[in-house]
């Protein structure tokens, strides 16, 4: 927990279900309000807005991804909030998604080269290992999608390693390495942790209750007991890269 009088280290999140009214996360303006209230008081100063964009499914076009965000961002500057928004989206991953990626379809984290990829949870590590190298052919920089959730990657930590080499970036989500879904997830994000296989920790929040955008405690944790350098790229300088789109 936070000391009385420690400074908070500021964090930028790239996995936030915030954007009101187009998916599973934040139903309305008012409930993205108050997940903004909860990411300014976590010391979160930047939000990549990543909606779900998944096969056969009504997705938000970019267009209007980009104008919905900065809706918001307007919305909250009026009510006070001083938190950066930024367009984005978690790819679940398909058999359109390299066309959709080419031509435009899909939006990347921040405007960069980076996209946010997901997978459903069962799908063996070929399977993955495949897409994601799609996804470099379409010319862009794969983020991998809450790692902890792929059982095949759970049970064969080695694979990470390999995604790794292959070029593609890992994001775990906060909750999972606090022990929200259970001690194994728990053990194997720290794990990844200790061997620096971790890229991104983002709070990948739905709500501001049960999945609200909370970093911080996870963040003082990590700089316990990984260092503060560490933490300081996991929360700030790999997703400022993001922003900036440079190379990490």
């Amino acid at each position: 927990m936070m000391q009385v009088g420690q400074i908070m280290r500021p964090s930028i999140d790239i996995h936030c279900h915030i954007m009101p009214g187009v998916d599973d996360g934040a139903k309305d303006a008012e409930t993205s309000l108050e997940m903004l209230r909860i990411a300014q008081k976590n010391g979160i100063q930047h939000i990549v807005l990543t909606p779900h964009h998944k096969p056969m499914h009504h997705n938000v076009s970019p267009d209007h991804n980009k104008k919905y965000t900065k809706a918001l961002w307007e919305l909250a500057k009026k009510n006070g909030i001083d938190v950066k928004l930024y367009s984005g989206n978690e790819i679940y991953y398909s058999d359109e998604t390299f066309d959709e990626l080419v031509s435009g379809r899909i939006c990347t984290l921040a405007g960069s080269d980076y996209v946010l990829v997901e997978f459903h949870p069962t799908n063996p590590y070929k399977a993955i290992h495949n897409a994601i190298y799609q996804v470099q052919a379409a010319g862009f920089i794969p983020v991998l999608a809450h790692v902890e959730r792929y059982s095949d990657m759970v049970s064969h930590a080695s694979y990470v390693q390999e995604m790794v080499d292959m070029g593609c970036y890992i994001q775990v989500n906060a909750s999972s390495i606090m022990g929200k879904y259970g001690f194994g997830i728990s053990h194997f994000t720290k794990k990844l942790l200790k061997n620096h296989l971790v890229h991104f920790v983002a709070s990948d929040a739905h709500d501001t209750v049960g999945r609200a955008p909370q970093l911080s405690e996870c963040r003082e944790f990590i700089g316990r007991k990984f260092g503060n350098e560490y933490s300081d790229r996991l929360f700030w300088n790999n997703p400022m890269c993001i922003i900036n789109n440079e190379v990490i």
